[in-house]
Parts: C-alpha cells; structure tokens; sequence
C-alpha cells in the first residue's frame, strides 16, 4: 500500500508549529542586536546615549514581542534580547540618561 508523502512545510529557525511567523521573527532579531548594542556601550561611561536609547527600545520591542509571540522559541530569545536591553538601559541611565548633558 502506498503512503500519500505530503510536502514538508519550509523549515523556520523559530516556529515550532510549522507556520512562518516574520513579524515574530523579525522582532527577534532587532530585540537582539539592540540588546546587545545597548549592552556592549554600557561599559563605556561616555555612550550613555547610545545604550539608553538603544536599551529602552529593545525593552519595548521585546515587550511588544512577547506579546504577539506564538511559540516558545520565539520568546526564549526575546527574554534573553530584553535582559540584555535592560541592563544596557539601566547603566546608561546611570551613567546620564537619555538625555544627559544634551539636554538640560
């Protein structure tokens, strides 16, 4: 007896449920680059700017991430994008702010 083979949908690096979710996987990816931009500047006192900035916007691009996320394998890298985020923020606010020394 013959087995129908039905096509095997494409493979996605994110979706587990066999679905293509791009704008899921696009936050991702911007999650993580501002993460770790908003982490690696915090180490230097005088890129507040840039890592407070960058940051805030990965917290809420993270945030808006998670709430739109289908599967875990979304949100695993979002968390990990948005503590980085957030610790980048965190130093930049305290090495400044997001406004420190331009404005004020």
């Amino acid at each position: 007896m013959a087995q129908a083979i039905r096509p095997r949908p494409p493979v996605s690096l994110l979706a587990t449920d066999g679905k293509p979710h791009p704008l899921q996987e696009t936050l991702v990816a911007v999650t993580l680059v501002l993460g770790a931009l908003a982490f690696v500047t915090a180490m230097f006192h005088s890129l507040h700017l840039i890592s407070s900035w960058a940051g805030l916007i990965g917290i809420l691009t993270a945030a808006y991430g998670q709430y739109i996320s289908v599967t875990t394998r979304e949100r695993f890298p979002l968390i990990i994008g948005m503590g980085a985020s957030a610790i980048g923020f965190f130093l930049g606010m305290a090495h400044g702010g997001l406004f420190g020394g331009v404005v004020g």
